[in-house]
């Protein structure tokens, strides 16, 4: 680590997947960088275990190897999506992606966010360009013609010509800026866990659409997969006080005993379920990247792919700036970048939102709409092949 000197090229704030992700991918620049975490070090080191398990797109899984990210990862956590399926109610009519349709081997691979989040501090932490500055809070962000200025809760003040926000997608630095977002609340709660089953689960992803709740069982290393449970808020406190044999049980009889038996393997965590997207990405020597630019709905699991393609986005127009002797702090640089990150996410975001919806709708005509939308799925090609792509980032 360098010093904890107050004047810096960039100052990031917020030490998450996607801000350690940025800063590891203008390490070897020279540039300096500073990260301002509210956690403490240890929690840093050695993330607790939180529930959430990320699929990862062939492209977030080469960028991640690229950063020396991957590396850090323990290999047999990895696990491999090679197929998924949607299935809707009772419908025996499945959506279905395979790999080999796309010319690829698998899908995605999916990997514990807590080990994601780990590998990214040991990515960073031996770089002499990254500070990071732990347990404090951001009290203030100011800019002007010439810097960025960050007011720290012990006094702190910190100066450079960029200011990078990751502190999630309820982000108080992009307000600060005056940067205002659209936000769905979908009234419901999304719980994740990880079990243990006692049949194969041929890394097989299955999105099931109940009409009272959403059940996604992903594949993890080992008979291990990860179960999310998308419910009416309502609902939540009920599934929550179940015993883990209860919970167990209940989600093998959801899934229709696929994969025998299963018990609980970590604790039920929690999630509000809320899409949020900033309606700017950048503003005056101020940027957002990760959640704080677009919070996605878990269902495509996009969330850090997305985080992780923005920075890349956003770290190759300041290295071409800083190639090219410019100020990288310029309104034309991250202009350049919220364009090309918007004609990304814009699809994505509001395309999920629309599905969810659709899902969702326990109505006759919706029922209706998704028993055609699986049905047409699998025999309209293009659409299908759009779909895979959007999923996975494979050319098909």
């Amino acid at each position: 680590m360098s010093d904890g000197a107050h004047q810096h090229d960039i100052i990031i704030i917020g030490a998450g997947p996607a801000g350690l992700s940025f800063a590891r991918t203008l390490s070897d620049t020279g540039l300096r960088m500073v990260l301002v975490e509210r956690q403490p070090l240890k929690v840093l080191k050695n993330p607790p275990e939180d529930g959430r398990d990320i699929a990862l797109t062939h492209t977030s899984e080469t960028l991640m190897k690229n950063l020396g990210i991957w590396a850090h990862i323990p290999q047999d956590k990895i696990g491999t999506i090679r197929d998924a399926k949607v299935v809707d109610g009772t419908d025996p009519y499945a959506l279905h992606f395979a790999a080999g349709e796309s010319g690829a081997d698998y899908l995605g691979r999916i990997v514990p966010n807590h080990l994601i989040r780990k590998a990214a501090y040991d990515a960073v932490k031996s770089s002499d360009t990254i500070t990071i500055l732990t347990e404090k809070s951001v009290t203030g962000v100011e800019t002007d013609a010439k810097e960025g200025r960050v007011s720290l809760s012990d006094g702190t003040v910190l100066t450079a010509p960029l200011v990078v926000a990751a502190d999630s997608r309820m982000s108080e630095n992009r307000r600060r800026m005056g940067i205002s977002a659209q936000m769905t609340d979908f009234g419901r709660v999304v719980i994740v866990c990880e079990l243990t089953h006692e049949l194969p689960h041929d890394n097989i992803a299955t999105e099931c659409f109940h009409y009272d709740r959403t059940l996604a069982i992903l594949p993890m290393a080992g008979n291990k997969s990860s179960a999310v449970v998308t419910l009416p808020a309502d609902q939540a406190e009920a599934v929550l006080a179940m015993s883990p044999e209860e919970f167990a049980d209940d989600i093998a009889a959801r899934f229709d005993h696929r994969l025998g038996r299963m018990e609980l393997a970590t604790a039920l965590h929690p999630y509000p379920l809320m899409g949020v997207i900033a309606n700017r990405f950048v503003a005056n020597r101020f940027a957002l990247v990760g959640d704080a630019a677009v919070g996605m709905h878990p269902v495509t699991a996009h969330g850090y792919n997305l985080g992780l393609s923005g920075a890349a986005i956003l770290a190759g127009e300041i290295r071409g700036a800083k190639m090219r002797g410019e100020d990288i702090g310029s309104m034309a640089g991250l202009l350049a970048y919220e364009r090309q990150h918007r004609r990304k996410v814009l699809p994505l975001y509001h395309g999920t939102n629309a599905i969810v919806r659709l899902f969702t709708d326990t109505s006759a005509p919706a029922k209706f709409l998704r028993s055609a939308a699986l049905r047409l799925g699998n025999v309209l090609t293009p659409a299908k092949k759009l779909i895979e792509k959007q999923l996975t980032e494979i050319e098909a």
